[in-house]
């Protein structure tokens, strides 16, 4: 059975995790429509905003992984999710799509899943491992449910740049969450 502290830890960091899925699931049910808006926006371009964060998520995430390997994870954390909620706040502020595909990449950039998982292990006793990650992943799914229903009613109401806005606040609110987390001394 997991301890309180392998448990507040599991909630903390699969929160850290929903919160960015939550912000990045929301924008895919409404960007193809709410996109067009934008200033030299095509489908091609909007198809780019959307994919970008994918693309250099992909790209850094190894990078990310072997410098959390080498130095403390939560540091890196807290760029990656900094990183993230910039990138929220240059889309939301943008008037032309290509202000968006910048910040959507520049949030891809904080491709801080690897480390996040790494913590949690770092965290978690072996034997309770495979139990953490599974709440890990039952929080991606929840967040993957909620953020279809939630993003179009949220966009009919803030629009998409308040829906950019939103994604923004939460990651700044994962930073939070890491206070939940205890300081990990690792062995080599």
């Amino acid at each position: 059975m997991m301890n309180a502290l392998e448990r507040r830890s599991t909630f903390a960091l699969s929160s850290i995790f929903a919160l960015r899925m939550l912000g990045l699931f929301m924008i895919i049910p409404v960007f193809s429509v709410a996109g067009q808006q934008y200033t030299h926006a095509t489908p091609m371009l909007i198809g780019l905003a959307v994919g970008v964060y994918g693309l250099t998520q992909a790209i850094l995430q190894i990078p990310f992984s072997l410098i959390a390997d080498r130095y403390s994870r939560k540091p890196l954390i807290v760029i990656g999710l900094l990183m993230f909620a910039l990138g929220g706040a240059v889309a939301a502020m943008s008037e032309s799509i290509y202000g968006v595909i910048i910040g959507r990449a520049i949030a891809g950039g904080g491709a801080v899943s690897a480390v996040v998982m790494a913590l949690l292990a770092d965290v978690t006793r072996e034997e309770q491992r495979s139990k953490a990650m599974a709440m890990m992943g039952m929080s991606i799914g929840l967040s993957f449910v909620v953020a279809f229903s939630l993003g179009p009613w949220l966009t009919s109401l803030v629009g998409i740049s308040g829906l950019f806005w939103v994604t923004t606040i939460m990651g700044l609110v994962a930073i939070s969450m890491l206070t939940l987390v205890p300081k990990v001394t690792r062995h080599h």
